[in-house]
Parts: C-alpha cells; structure tokens; sequence
C-alpha cells in the first residue's frame, strides 16, 4: 500500500517487550534476509490485502528451504481467508483479526488462538502499544504526499481495527463481522508522534473507516491538531457515515485533514443495493457537494466492473464523474477495479454471483467469474493494460483515453468533455495510490 507496515510495527513492540528479539523485513521495498531467514526460530508473514497474500506464497516456500526448522505464522485479514491452503505450504498458526497477543503465545510457546477465525464468536480487546518502527526502513523509502508542488514525507497509523458494517464485497467481513475495535487515542498520538519526529509531515489513518466511532474520531484528530499543527493527516470514511456526521466535515478541514477517501464502488443504485453499501447514488452526490462545501477535497473510489456492469453503465460512471467535477479526484486505477471474491466473501450469497463464478483458484486466491457480456470483460481488460501502464500519467489524460476507449467499445459517439473547472494541483494526493 506504499505504507511503511503498521502490521510489523505493531506486532514488533509485542514481541520485543516479551523478549523475542525480532527482525522485519518488508519485502515490497528490500530483499529477502536470507541469513536472518536461517537464524530465526520463527517466521511471521503478514498479509493484509490480497496481493499480498498471493506474493507471499512463493516467499514462504524459500523461507522452508532456507530453514526448514522454522516454525512459520501468516496473520492479518487475508491470512484467515486462505487458511487450509497456508497449511499446504508449511504454516503451522494462522492468525486473523487481532493477532498481537495471539502472535506473542504462538512465537513463544507454541499456544496461542488458532484456527479459520473467519466469522469469529468473539474478537479479543487488546491493550495496545505503541508500535516499534526502530527496525523498518525510513518513510523517506514510502509514499510521499503531494501538496501542490510540495512533496510531504508521510506516515501511516491506525486508530481503530475492523468495521461496524457488512458491506457484502468487503474483506474485512468475513473476520471482524460487524465488529471494530478502537486503538485508545494516546496509543494512536504516540505512534504519530514518533513518526512526526522520523520527518513525517502527513499522516494517513489507515482505519476501513474513520468514524466508525464518532467520538474517538474528534478526540483523535483535535489530539492530533493540538500537538502537530503543521502535520497534515487523510482519512477514509463511508458515504452515509459523511452524510450521518455532516457536521464533523469542517472539523475535518480544520484540524488539518488533506482530504477523504470513501468507497462510492458504483453509482447504480441497483448494484449498490447488492453491495449493500448503505448509500445510494444521490447520497453520494449530496456527499460531494457537502465536502465542497467545507472544502475537503474527496478521493472516491470504485468498484467499475461487477456481474452487473453493463457498457452503458459504464459509461453513466464516467459521465457522473465529469459532471460532478472529480476526474481529477478520481486515480485512473479506479476505472478499471474488477470484483475480487475471496474465501469467505458474501458475495457467494448471491444466486447470480454463484451462476457466473467457478471452483476456487488457490493460484489467484479467487473465485473467478465472468460477465455474462464478453464485451465487458474485454473493457475491462483493455482499461486495465491502459492505465497499468499511466500510473503516473495526468490523470485528465488517463480519464479521456478510457472516455473515447468505452464509447467507442459501446458504438456510441464519444460526446465532447467539459472543461476541468479543478486544477490537479489544487487537489492533494498520495503518489501510490492503493487497491486490492
């Protein structure tokens, strides 16, 4: 996620307060430690999102050539996902939502909350630390924040863990279901406080969503805004919890907020009600120009292609997106995000997704489907090489290429855009902007 991993961070100040003397290796940005990888009596892998997870498997069949002694743990929300095919290949604990205490009993004895841990009875209340970055590469090696022709080095914390909600495509969901647990707000200053003092200059709170808790939300970020006036911070905060605390968008603004990602995934109420997002297309309008309002800049995000899509759907996305001004809001990744279902998804609840899926593929970690429109699928595809290949391309240029490209995939004639009423530099962005 371009982040420096608050999933070693964390874990890390567990383990070093109980004595186990701990290596991290963040293998986005550096190479594999062989010669740690011999010495170590345990390997943890953390795996967060899906890419992740997928990566990481041929990593843990080297780590069982190198030590074939080690006794190897994957934890985080993908790792209860994939729980049988992990022990294929060697791992002996699997650990989902609030693994730290958990972590610190397998490394050290062995015991420890074992299991699938999908859809858990019950989700532990952990006494959290402040985690323990000593031992990761400086955030000058991760994504910077950029602020008109400002580049800010930037941190990344965690204020509170899971989601209230069961927002059907959602990951997190089939761990947590509908629980969310709270990082105390001095925990969460520590954390920002030491990053601040590494030369963070923003920090992104990387909760699935901000104001799960509304309370906390305000205690943390006036905390932040106290004791780090010259620190910028981003959020991510569902539709209808915008509209539901509407008040709290100027006390966004001005306690030092960059701007808010929210997941809008797609526009067609229909779609949405499949999700069961909680919002409908016109909240998300209403959230736009409320945001404007406070002058908070949104970054939404989208899910484009699902069973459901249809060419002229698509094209309605890119429409909705110019009318309301946010081509420039808007990362070209967004337009080409296909629905991944994972083990445990609630996805499969749905007839119609059964009908266009097939078997598990342990090789993408999916339940691959396919539209029952090929010509959807070929968009999708096409948008996909299209802007895999812009990531840093202007994104006004990347949105007009899948413009033209999508009606003209639909027959239709590729009607003139508006002039941007938005400058991009007006608009702050993080460089690697992240997905699934």
């Amino acid at each position: 996620m371009g982040r420096q991993p608050f999933g070693l961070a964390s874990p890390a100040a567990w383990l070093i307060e109980a004595g186990v003397e701990v290596t991290c290796v963040d293998l986005a940005k550096e190479k594999l430690a062989a010669d740690a990888v011999r010495e170590a009596e345990v390997v943890g892998f953390f795996l967060p999102m899906h890419t992740a997870t997928r990566l990481a498997l041929p990593v843990i069949d080297r780590i069982r050539a190198l030590n074939p002694s080690a006794r190897l743990i994957a934890y985080g929300l993908y790792a209860p996902l994939n729980d049988a095919l992990l022990r294929t290949h060697g791992v002996t604990h699997v650990l989902g939502g609030e693994f730290e205490e958990d972590l610190v009993h397998a490394v050290t004895d062995g015991s420890g909350r074992n299991g699938s841990q999908t859809a858990p009875t019950a989700i532990p209340r952990l006494q959290f630390r402040v985690p323990v970055r000593d031992g990761l590469l400086p955030l000058t090696r991760y994504a910077t924040l950029q602020v008109l022709d400002e580049r800010r080095t930037s941190g990344y914390t965690e204020a509170s863990r899971g989601c209230k909600h069961r927002c059907r495509h959602c990951p997190i969901v089939p761990v947590y279901d509908g629980r969310f647990r709270v990082v105390p707000a001095d925990v969460v200053l520590a954390d920002v406080r030491g990053q601040v003092l590494a030369g963070a200059r923003h920090v992104t709170f990387g909760d699935p969503d901000f104001f799960n808790g509304i309370r906390h939300a305000d205690a943390v970020v006036r905390g932040f805004a106290r004791e780090f006036p010259d620190v910028t911070y981003d959020v991510t905060i569902k539709v209808e919890h915008l509209l539901r605390h509407a008040e709290m968008l100027s006390v966004l603004r001005e306690t030092g907020c960059a701007f808010v990602t929210t997941a809008v995934e797609s526009v067609d109420d229909r779609v949405l009600a499949k999700l069961e997002k909680g919002h409908t297309r016109a909240d998300f309008e209403r959230v736009v120009g409320l945001c404007r309002d406070a002058r908070l800049p949104l970054a939404p995000t989208f899910m484009p292609f699902t069973p459901w899509t249809t060419l002229h759907g698509y094209l309605d996305l890119l429409h909705v997106i110019e009318h309301l001004d946010l081509v420039e809001h808007v990362s070209p990744i967004q337009l080409a995000i296909r629905l991944l279902i994972p083990q445990g998804s609630r996805m499969l609840e749905l007839d119609d997704v059964r009908g266009v899926t097939g078997a598990f593929d342990a090789r993408s970690l999916t339940y691959p489907w396919t539209h029952a429109d090929p010509t959807v699928d070929a968009l999708q595809a096409e948008l996909t090489e299209l802007v895999g290949v812009r990531l840093s391309s202007p994104r006004r240029d990347v949105f007009a290429k899948a413009w033209d490209l999508a009606h003209d995939r639909a027959g239709m004639r590729a009607m003139r855009r508006q002039a941007p009423l938005v400058s991009r530099a007006a608009i702050p962005y993080l460089n690697e902007p992240w997905y699934c």
